[in-house]
């Protein structure tokens, strides 16, 4: 006889706080009465159009299937993975790598991956009062401020009737551009704040821990450098390539294959009315193989489409805002990296006018004198002179190990 354990209450049932959302689990299997959580999943983060947010525990199969993107977009996502700032636009779906964001983009619906993360808090709060606003008035506020600018004689996006609607998934793409533009320009100005009292201190005083604090400078100035120039550069190829930002009209895309399916849908109904039930029964395997390949060809046609006959002048432009202020990092870092040569250079030149002086200095000895110094005093200078060279240069490299200025 073989007893199963008493199968164990979902934790929201006991929770008597009916405002609290459940946690929805799409990849759990059950043996021996057991739950078990399938290998590989992660808790996403789902906000909606309508600004209800819901946690999704699901595995990188359930995602592929509710988004639409291959396992090689997902990997890009993938925190055990290093992969730099990415922006991708797929036939439905956007993948946005970009800093400590790390979501999908759909139509409808944008999915978070690491929400708990402490970093990405004020990210979550931002992007659920953009989409609260836009799911009340139907504008972001980008394009209330253009509106703005309208009335003071400023060109902007909007048409002569009023205001351009943006989009659903570019509100979640501006959000995330400006979230992580945002961590980018905070960490440049810390990082400038930071570097020129360290650079001063070092010129005036040439010490191990003056010297030290540069180093940590120069380090952290070649990151955040490499970071920003990789945003830049992906920036820069979306303004360059406009298929790739018509592959980012989700919406456009969607309202098109929609409108195709209804289309069919209504012309196959009208050939099976006017078909008699014979011919409609000899004609039924044919029918349902070309249906299913004329549906795969024409959903290929409608995005290309899409992506070739799109205006993409409103995402660009959007982008353009975004490329322009990290641009204006990428020219801060430039210039805090030409500052740090120059004072490498300066103390270069501190330490060779030094050498110089102790080695020209007017000092009479009779080495000098040709007729007390010859030939083996001339020779026993110079191979003194060596191994005196060689000695303090065994020591310096010995003391800067021990004081750990040089890695081993």
């Amino acid at each position: 006889m073989r007893i199963y354990p008493p199968r164990s209450r979902p934790e929201h049932e006991d929770n008597p706080d009916p405002t609290q959302q459940p946690t929805t689990n799409l990849a759990v299997t059950s043996v021996g009465g057991i739950r078990k959580k399938v290998a590989g999943v992660r808790p996403w983060l789902v906000l909606d159009s309508t600004g209800q947010t819901q946690v999704v525990e699901a595995g990188k199969h359930a995602i592929m299937r509710r988004t639409g993107l291959p396992a090689r977009d997902l990997r890009i996502l993938d925190p055990m993975l290093s992969y730099p700032s990415t922006i991708l636009g797929r036939e439905s779906a956007i993948v946005i790598n970009l800093e400590q964001i790390k979501a999908i983009i759909t139509a409808q619906e944008v999915l978070l991956l690491n929400s708990r993360d402490p970093s990405v808090a004020p990210f979550v709060e931002e992007l659920k009062r953009r989409i609260l606003y836009f799911a009340g008035t139907g504008i972001s506020e980008s394009e209330e401020i253009t509106e703005e600018r309208k009335e003071d004689g400023k060109q902007g996006l909007e048409n002569r009737d009023g205001p351009k609607v943006l989009p659903f998934e570019f509100v979640a793409l501006e959000a995330c551009l400006e979230s992580a533009c945002s961590c980018l320009e905070n960490e440049a100005t810390t990082l400038e704040q930071e570097a020129h009292p360290a650079l001063d201190k070092l010129t005036s005083k040439i010490s191990t821990l003056n010297l030290e604090r540069v180093r940590q400078i120069k380090s952290r100035l070649v990151a955040i450098s490499g970071r920003v120039q990789k945003v830049r550069d992906e920036l820069e190829h979306l303004l360059d390539d406009d298929e790739d930002m018509a592959e980012m009209y989700l919406t456009e895309k969607l309202k098109q294959q929609l409108k195709s399916s209804s289309t069919s849908s209504m012309r196959e109904r009208d050939d099976d009315m006017d078909s008699t039930d014979n011919t409609r029964d000899s004609l039924f395997t044919r029918h349902n193989v070309l249906s299913n390949d004329s549906h795969g060809t024409h959903t290929s046609t409608v995005h290309s489409t899409v992506s070739n006959h799109l205006d993409v002048e409103e995402l660009e432009m959007l982008l353009e805002a975004y490329f322009v202020q990290v641009d204006g990092i990428v020219n801060k870092l430039s210039t805090l990296r030409e500052y740090v040569d120059d004072t490498e250079d300066y103390i270069n030149i501190i330490a060779f006018i030094a050498l110089v002086g102790v080695f020209g200095m007017n000092i009479t000895i009779e080495l000098f004198d040709h007729t007390k110094a010859r030939m083996p005093e001339f020779l026993w200078t110079v191979a003194g002179g060596t191994i005196g060279t060689i000695f303090l240069y065994a020591a310096a490299i010995a003391w800067y190990k021990y004081k750990r200025l040089l890695e081993s």
